[in-house]
């Protein structure tokens, strides 16, 4: 038996910038005295951003959520159907839904939990007006498919990207794909602001119209052409974004390494079966470490699994994602999604964060050796 840690592995642990870049950025509000409202750090971390997406417009938000309503808002979908996946964070139905636009629930793959593209179509009705496929775990999906399919019935594509800032395929960044792409800056993803997120954009013609519906839908201090909400990002968000930006690279080449390190520990396992971040098209950004775990072969399930990993070795992980969207209370939607909830059922995320150690990726290891062995 491994020798049991007194301190707890958490899942992650948000990464903090080294102080006195955050404070030089900070102590600059004392002589500014402009705290938000589009203030002189908001509008130097739109550019960074903007150069570090490689996309020509990008609108910062005070959160992730709030910047996928702003796109709906400002791309004019309401009213209908959207089409998108059940295997995602609550808060990307929850836009639609709260937009007028009913979640219509697509099947994923087994290969990197991304929407399946060829089971879109089969979804379409004339009440469609979207597609809004995830980037889950960072891993893109497979964009040109989904633009086919979005062309050919004239209907919108809105990317959830919040798990994949700094992504690239093809020599894209992740965020000029589509009509619109929504990043989040929580506190837990790669890049954070403590708060925040952006929608990018290739046309102009749609930055007016984020900006509007992330202030109360105002165009002028004495005109409103919509009906919205406050939803700008503060100054003091805006400093913690520009100084986390002078390490992002440090930090996902740390996590590639411990990426690699889970990799080579337990991708051998009889019954676990992890992902691929193979793809030389594509650049990763190592956001999460997520593991799927068979219990009709390990002989123990996925829950007891991470009960013990908790109870007994004090790590951390997380059923990343269970529930599926579509099987909560408010959408509860009897869709045919046998793949997600395949996936839903079994998947672990382990924990991955920048300073994880290569003795604590060992411990999670062993620790789940000793489990599914016992």
């Amino acid at each position: 038996m491994i020798k049991k840690r007194e301190d707890i592995i958490p899942i992650i642990r948000p990464f903090m910038p080294d102080r006195d870049e955050f404070m030089a950025y900070a102590d600059s509000l004392w002589k500014t005295r402009q705290l938000s409202n589009n203030g002189p750090l908001v509008q130097e971390l739109q550019e960074n951003l903007k150069e570090r997406l490689q996309v020509l417009n990008l609108v910062v938000f005070a959160n992730g959520h709030l910047a996928l309503d702003s796109a709906i808002k400002a791309l004019d979908l309401r009213n209908g159907e959207a089409i998108t996946t059940p295997f995602t964070y609550l808060s990307t139905s929850h836009a639609l839904a709260m937009n007028g636009l009913k979640p219509v629930f697509c099947d994923i793959k087994e290969s990197d939990c991304t929407i399946d593209e060829e089971k879109i179509e089969e979804l379409i009705t004339p009440s469609t007006k979207a597609i809004v496929p995830v980037h889950v775990y960072g891993f893109p999906c497979n964009y040109r498919r989904i633009q086919e399919i979005a062309d050919n019935h004239r209907l919108k594509v809105i990317y959830d990207a919040a798990h994949a800032f700094g992504v690239s395929v093809d020599g894209k960044g992740i965020g000029t794909l589509g009509d619109a792409s929504m990043f989040s800056f929580h506190a837990t993803k790669v890049y954070h602001t403590t708060e925040g997120g952006a929608v990018t954009c290739n046309t102009a013609d749609l930055v007016p119209k984020l900006v509007a519906a992330k202030n109360f839908g105002m165009i002028s201090p004495e005109e409103a052409t919509s009906i919205s909400f406050n939803a700008k990002m503060t100054e003091l968000h805006a400093a913690m974004g520009l100084a986390n930006l002078k390490s992002l690279d440090l930090q996902i080449a740390q996590r590639k390494v411990r990426v690699e390190q889970y990799l080579d520990r337990i991708s051998g396992i009889k019954g676990i079966r992890t992902f691929s971040w193979d793809n030389p098209k594509i650049a990763y950004n190592y956001a999460y470490f997520p593991a799927l775990f068979d219990e009709s072969v390990l002989g123990v399930g996925r829950d007891v699994i991470a009960e013990r990993l908790r109870e007994e070795y004090r790590v951390l992980v997380r059923k990343y994602f269970y529930p599926l969207v579509s099987d909560l209370q408010c959408y509860h939607d009897s869709c045919n999604i046998p793949i997600a909830r395949k996936i839903s059922s079994q998947v672990l995320a382990l924990p991955l964060f920048a300073e994880l150690t290569a003795d604590q990726v060992d411990y999670v290891c062993d620790a789940i050796q000793e489990i599914v062995k016992a």
